[in-house]
């Protein structure tokens, strides 16, 4: 199979990553922690700015912009084994235990305008009602709602709808 990603410098990109068989492992925190803690390691090595994000149990949407030398291959790379051999070793396994923690690939997007831009990220804020964790996104404390909410893209009484027109990766 021929897999092509592009990478256009400067871009957003919106990244979806699955647990292997959607295993609901992030309902434990502590995983959830050590995905966090890896993530900011990963983005001391290929820096990036964080633009919208969502962590569920099985999967994480991610809306970043790569900066520098780096693009989100780079960041997807590091991210997944890095996260794999903590884990393996906060469960005490050897570091050549074959276990398979994600799904083989990930989902890109690279956004094109503003309004693919703002489609992905309602897409991330509303992943949570979506597979029915919440009815309210803005209670979901795993994403970047509120974040969003302070600088006034969601009104306080905001309804919402599936967003439509965005092609998801899940």
């Amino acid at each position: 199979m021929n897999f092509r990603r592009y990478y256009i410098p400067g871009s957003a990109v919106f990244l979806t990553q699955v647990v292997e068989s959607r295993q609901p492992v992030f309902q434990d925190g502590k995983l959830l922690e050590l995905l966090f803690a890896t993530l900011h390691n990963v983005k001391q090595i290929h820096p990036f700015i964080m633009l919208g994000h969502v962590f569920l149990y099985d999967h994480f949407h991610l809306l970043i912009q790569p900066i520098g030398k780096s693009n989100f291959s780079d960041i997807m790379h590091s991210l997944k084994p890095n996260f794999t051999k903590a884990y393996k070793k906060m469960l005490g396994l050897p570091p050549s235990n074959s276990m398979k923690f994600w799904q083989k690939r990930f989902w890109d997007h690279v956004i094109r305008d503003d309004q693919d831009f703002e489609n992905h990220l309602h897409y991330i804020h509303y992943n949570p009602a979506k597979h029915g964790y919440v009815t309210d996104p803005r209670v979901w404390k795993h994403s970047s709602y509120i974040e969003w909410e302070k600088r006034s893209l969601y009104p306080p009484a905001f309804e919402w709808d599936e967003p439509k027109g965005v092609d998801w990766g899940e």
